[in-house]
């Protein structure tokens, strides 16, 4: 029968007899979730919010003119200072300074506290769109902040809010002075650690060149002319030694022809035959044996040797032999041993050979003066002397030459290894000063950005909306709290009605007959009340009605005293609706 009952046709008059059959059940179970919202509304602690705004002024002067040392973006350093503000210390100093968490604190530890707070504390940035100087193209750019704290009490949420500013402020300030002052103490031993480095370098590189005085590289240019310098004046005292030779080859020949002890013009015996003799050696290089000339001084010295007795001695018949046998190695690459000059040749060289072997007899000695006294003779032998003591002097002198030669060319050999590490030294000494010159100016930079920071001329954060008393609670939202409260009570009557319904199998009206027996009724009786009923239907109207001004009266109550008095609500109204007609 209830299947039956379920496949019926539902009209609106169905369910406008199914609200009042089940309105006491939607009545009751609304009523009490609507209430539960009221009590949920009313007893939510309030809680208030108060908030600072501050805003990020540019440094005053230019940045073309002094650089700061502070350069990370403003938001960064904010969630930088957030940090070191909201560290534990911090908090707990401002906990114990205003009370904060009383009861939370009992039954909390200090770090469910404390996270609690940080949940409480509010930074939320304030952007605008800015020209970004870096890129050229438009970028959104933190101008401000606005710095929030929420409390139960109004008093303590502005106090800490107040608070916290002051850290945010002092904090910003003390950051952008030390990050100065380190940056300008950074600079600061790094220029004397270079400076260091450069007075090592130069006492390195002086060292250096006192070490390798001669062989430096800008020594080459020099080391190299007087190289050249000094190979032309070894060709000079060569042209001047062979000049010297050639004088002295000819100052000996004028001797020879000079007679020591004869004051005379006239060549002595034994003067001529040594002049004879040299003359003959001459001739003989010269000229064939058969040749007049050399037949002729031949026969002049023989006849010299009888007269004087001085007969050749063993050297100058060797070199006599010398001559002739080479006279003859000439003469048998053209001739045979037959021809005439080749016997001859061999024929001289037999009757030497055979003086050599057999000396004539030593001539007597003869007593000469202690010193010649020949004026010619003696002017001779004086130049002959004086070039030879000049030959020795230049042959001295080209030793000395050869040895600076030498000295030189090691000096050149040696300069591309010296050139090498000095190149070194010099090279990391102009790196090192380069870099000193560099640190030197931003060392400078700085102590202007730090002086700058200390008279708070840079960059800085500036309270334009100090932290007030907060007048209303920023939460709970007791208006929607209430709306969803009613919202919810109604959906939990009728939805509870609609299930009561469902699950209610009784057959009600001709419609249910009709579903249950598959035919109609003969006729349809009202039901009629009696006294009874009709008064207990009145009564429950009363008690409804009742029920309904005391809900009215509490929630006014609730509001006067826990939200706003009425009064002020009235006039707020007023307000409002004065505005909405004005527009």
């Amino acid at each position: 029968m209830a299947e039956l009952a379920l496949e019926q046709t539902l009209d609106l008059g169905d369910y406008l007899a199914a609200f009042k059959r089940r309105r006491g059940m939607i009545i009751l179970i609304a009523g009490v979730v609507f209430a539960l919202g009221l009590v949920t509304a009313f007893v939510w602690p309030p809680t208030y919010q108060a908030s600072a705004t501050i805003l990020i002024e540019e440094q005053e002067i230019p940045t073309n003119l002094i650089q700061s040392t502070v350069t990370s973006y403003a938001a960064q350093r904010i969630q930088v200072i957030s940090q070191r503000v909201m560290s534990r210390t911090n908090l707990l100093e401002i906990v114990e300074k205003y009370n904060l968490y009383e009861s939370e604190r009992k039954r909390n530890t200090i770090e469910d506290v404390l996270a609690e707070m940080r949940e409480d504390i509010g930074v939320d940035m304030i952007t605008a769109e800015v020209m970004d100087p870096r890129t050229g193209r438009p970028a959104a750019a933190t101008i401000a902040f606005t710095l929030a704290f929420e409390s139960e009490k109004p008093q303590q949420a502005q106090k800490v809010a107040s608070e916290l500013t002051t850290l945010y402020l002092n904090e910003n300030l003390k950051s952008r002075t030390e990050k100065a002052a380190e940056t300008y103490d950074f600079l600061t031993a790094e220029s004397t650690r270079l400076k260091e480095e450069i007075s090592r370098l130069e006492a390195e590189l002086a060292e250096f060149k006192e070490r390798n005085l001669k062989t430096l590289p800008e020594l080459r240019d020099l080391n190299t002319q007087v190289l050249e310098r000094t190979e032309r004046e070894i060709s000079d005292v060569d042209t001047q030694i062979r000049n010297l030779e050639e004088r002295k080859i000819y100052l000996e020949g004028q001797i020879v022809m000079l007679d020591p002890y004869s004051s005379g013009e006239v060549l002595s015996p034994s003067a001529r035959l040594d002049a004879l003799r040299t003359e003959y050696i001459r001739l003989a290089s010269r000229y064939s044996p058969d040749h007049p000339d050399v037949t002729r001084t031949k026969r002049e010295i023989k006849a010299l040797e009888r007269e004087t007795g001085q007969y050749a001695s063993a050297d100058d018949l060797r070199a006599e032999l010398d001559v002739l046998r080479k006279q003859l190695n000439v003469a048998q690459q053209t001739y045979t041993d037959e021809h005439p000059d080749i016997k001859s040749l061999k024929r001289q060289i037999a009757t030497l050979e055979n003086d050599l072997q057999n000396p004539p007899p030593a001539p007597k000695q003869t007593t000469a003066p202690a010193n010649p006294d020949n004026p010619a003779y003696v002017t001779m032998q004086s130049q002959l002397a004086a070039a030879n003591s000049e030959i020795r002097s230049l042959k001295a002198k080209r030793a000395q030459l050869t040895e600076k030669i030498q000295e030189y060319e090691s000096r050149l050999f040696q300069t591309p290894k010296s050139e090498q590490e000095y190149r070194a030294i010099a090279r990391d000494l102009d790196h090192a000063s380069r870099r000193y010159q560099d640190i030197k100016a931003k060392q400078m930079t700085a102590e202007v950005g730090q002086e700058m920071e200390k008279e708070r001329k840079g960059e800085k954060f500036t309270l334009i909306d100090p932290a007030i008393l907060p007048e209303e609670p920023v939460s709970p939202n007791r208006p929607a709290i209430i709306f969803l409260s009613l919202v919810l009570a109604l959906g939990a009557g009728v939805g509870s009605a609609a299930v009561a319904e469902s699950m209610d199998s009784t057959v009600r009206g001709a419609k249910g007959i009709v579903a249950a027996l598959h035919m109609a009724p003969l006729a349809v009786i009202p039901y009629m009340a009696n006294t009874a009923e009709t008064g207990a239907q009145q009564r429950k109207r009363i008690m409804l009605l009742v029920t309904v001004v005391a809900g009215i009266i509490i929630v006014l109550l609730l509001v006067h005293f826990l939200v706003s008095p009425l009064d002020v609500l009235w006039f707020r109204g007023l307000r409002k609706v004065d505005n909405i007609v004005g527009e």
